[in-house]
């Protein structure tokens, strides 16, 4: 089978290498996916860099979102032969390949009416949302809720997942382009914080009150300024920080407002509870038939273009998800 395999260290076009590998067998407790969609992220350009907190023996093969059909199964797996499926494989022996074998926990059913694609980009970001809005932040109907980085991965998801709980959702992008993909996932409105003062509009919007929920995925800048437009009593998300700079968070400013300040890290909730994480896949499954989401695709990818996407990505010029298929 055909697998992008990392192996230097550097950006993609130097650390990957499209290599001829052995079709994998299933252990116990295993299954073999044939992989139709394979979705990219950050942290798969920092794999090939060395800079993620995995760092796996050289050669290996990153991807940790995919979606395909069950080919075989091992002992012990009691799974119906030809069940679509996403999946999350893990490393040294991700999902950028052919065909991927993924322990039984990390596979999820799909219905037939969810593309191949969409399944691949729905994972991580809706996952993450999910658990920030409604088990972190207890975000209630009808509060307003600030997405920064409305039209990245997350900030996408957590736009439509807001709208979904009844919220109020205002999004902050970087460009009119950007924010017009804001507006179509259903923002209410919409902020270019390159040209436009976030603050402000959002103490405006909100008759000076802040938002009562901010999902911040950025850091830095953003998060010292997201201080300013919270609300009290209200709940500002530590998502990631795609901005480079981890922010401080005064206590005594957290005091004043009577708000928190709450990390969201959905791989360690994962690890404790799944059976909390199935629950919410079976309930993004349900909002999704009902159309109240749906994964934004910004464009599918040849398979032989892996570090050609992984480029465009990494220069944060794209919106939603990139898919790659095989």
């Amino acid at each position: 089978m055909k697998a992008w395999t990392v192996v230097r260290i550097g950006d993609p076009q130097e650390a990957l290498e499209l290599a001829e590998l052995p079709n994998p067998e299933p252990k116990a407790g295993e299954v073999l996916v044939k992989v139709e969609a394979a979705a990219l992220n950050f942290f798969d350009i920092l794999q090939c860099q060395g800079k993620y907190q995995e760092k796996p023996d050289l050669p290996f093969t990153p991807g940790a979102e995919i979606a395909g059909v069950i080919e075989k199964a091992g002992d012990g797996v009691d799974i119906q032969l030809g069940q679509r499926v996403l999946a999350t494989p893990q490393l040294p022996s991700g999902g950028l390949a052919e065909w991927v074998v993924v322990k039984q926990e990390g596979i999820f059913p799909i219905p037939d009416s969810l593309s191949y694609s969409e399944a691949a980009s729905l994972f991580i970001t809706y996952q993450t949302a999910y658990f920030a809005l409604h088990r972190t932040a207890r975000l209630q109907k009808g509060e307003t809720l600030l997405v920064h980085a409305g039209s990245g991965g997350v900030g996408s998801a957590a736009i439509q997942l807001g709208k979904a709980a009844g919220a109020t959702v205002i999004a902050t992008a970087g460009s009119d382009e950007k924010t017009a993909v804001c507006k179509e996932l259903g923002a209410d409105q919409v902020i270019n914080y390159r040209t436009e003062d976030f603050v402000a509009i959002v103490k405006e919007a909100t008759g000076g009150k802040g938002a009562n929920v901010i999902f911040d995925p950025v850091g830095g800048d953003t998060f010292d300024r997201s201080r300013k437009c919270i609300a009290f009593e209200g709940r500002l998300l530590v998502i990631g920080f795609a901005g480079g700079r981890i922010a401080d968070a005064p206590t005594n400013h957290a005091l004043i407002k009577n708000y928190s300040v709450v990390g969201v890290h959905f791989g360690l909730f994962r690890n404790l509870y799944p059976e909390e994480v199935m629950k919410a896949h079976h309930e993004l499954m349900a909002l999704y038939e009902k159309g109240a989401i749906q994964p934004m695709i910004y464009e599918e990818y040849p398979f032989e273009q892996v570090p050609d996407a992984l480029d465009l990505l990494g220069d944060r010029k794209t919106y939603g998800k990139l898919v790659v298929k095989p």
